[in-house]
């Protein structure tokens, strides 16, 4: 069975979207999974050893464009016996149909009735974004009910020689820390502030930590540099050598390697937060108006921080602070989160 996967488009679903590569091959361990999705995801796919190769999605997210939806469809014509469509949107359907996959599995999502052969519309049944994924795996007539389906948690192979090759890159900036542990800081968060656990938070969190003898790595793209700089410029000038800003500087497999190098993690809602999970760092997630009742990060050595009941709140930016933070992740204090951390460390 030749099985043509249409991934998401986000970090922290491609993370998720792992246990259904995983369950695909303890179900048909002879199975061929290729996985289309954008350029930047190539790096988490490289490092899943269930995925055959990544297929560059070269359209937008968001663009319809019909017309190269339809070439690359057509290129890919006699090379799969299965498509699963993993975005619920109309257009991530054209591809597999203009392939002529003869098997194209999915859930209902905007309404592709005439895109999908195999469609699935009781997402009510599976609340995880995971199950609904690992569903997927199973044939209409045969999917468990969602407390019975197997979920393996996502990870990320490594290679200790391409860690160090990747220390090695950034050794000038952290050698003045002293080579002490590394608690890794992911302060960024798609979709604005009200997600973010506040800037001074994490720098009275980086405070007290360096005075326990750790440095911080903080971690994110380019987009982050401002925040975490935001992070580092406000503890004392004396402790600053032990924060160092990696935002924006690591490719993303850089990122990974360094990740994996942190003795503990603490994270917003956010892609590298599935990266950490997924490399079973010990990991405190900081949750505010979204809710770990949908996206969870799927380890054994998660501490969940979430002041608020409830789902999700659709918010970008809160009406709580200037900087737009959200009350439920302000109430959440830096000693909170020390807490946390020594449960995981078991300290």
């Amino acid at each position: 069975m030749r099985i043509l996967v249409i991934g998401p488009s986000w970090v922290g679903d491609m993370m998720m979207s792992h246990s259904l590569y995983q369950v695909l091959k303890q179900r048909d361990p002879d199975c061929v999974i290729d996985v289309m999705a954008p350029n930047w995801c190539r790096p988490l796919l490289a490092r899943m050893p269930e995925v055959n190769q990544a297929i560059a999605m070269p359209i937008g997210h968001g663009s319809f464009a019909l017309g190269e939806r339809y070439r690359l469809g057509k290129s890919l014509r006699n090379r799969y016996d299965q498509a699963i469509i993993l975005p619920n949107s109309l257009k991530s359907a054209f591809i597999p149909l203009f392939a002529k996959i003869a098997q194209r599995r999915g859930w209902k999502g905007e309404s592709r009735y005439f895109l999908l052969n195999d469609l699935r519309n009781n997402k009510q049944d599976y609340p995880l974004m995971v199950q609904r994924y690992t569903a997927l795996a199973f044939d209409k007539s045969a999917v468990p009910m969602a407390d019975q389906l197997p979920i393996p948690y996502p990870y990320l192979q490594v290679d200790s020689a391409q860690i160090a090759k990747t220390q090695a890159k950034f050794e000038q900036q952290t050698a003045l820390a002293e080579n002490r542990p590394i608690i890794g800081f992911c302060p960024g968060a798609e979709f604005g502030p009200a997600k973010r656990w506040p800037h001074y938070h994490y720098a009275k969190l980086a405070e007290l930590l360096i005075a326990q003898g750790y440095q911080i790595h903080i971690f994110g793209s380019g987009k982050d540099d401002a925040v975490a700089e935001q992070i580092r410029n406000s503890l004392p000038s004396a402790l600053q050598r032990y924060c160092i800003n990696l935002a924006g500087q690591t490719q993303l497999e850089e990122a990974i390697d360094l990740i994996s190098c942190c003795t503990a993690v603490v994270s917003n809602d956010s892609g590298l937060m599935h990266i950490a999970a997924a490399l079973q760092r010990p990991l405190v997630a900081l949750y505010g108006p979204t809710s770990p009742q949908y996206t969870p990060p799927l380890s054994d050595k998660v501490e969940i921080i979430r002041l608020i009941d409830g789902g999700l709140i659709k918010v970008r930016k809160g009406s709580d602070s200037s900087e737009g933070y959200h009350q439920s992740l302000i109430d959440i204090q830096p000693e909170l989160v020390v807490g946390k951390l020594k449960i995981l460390l078991g300290q």
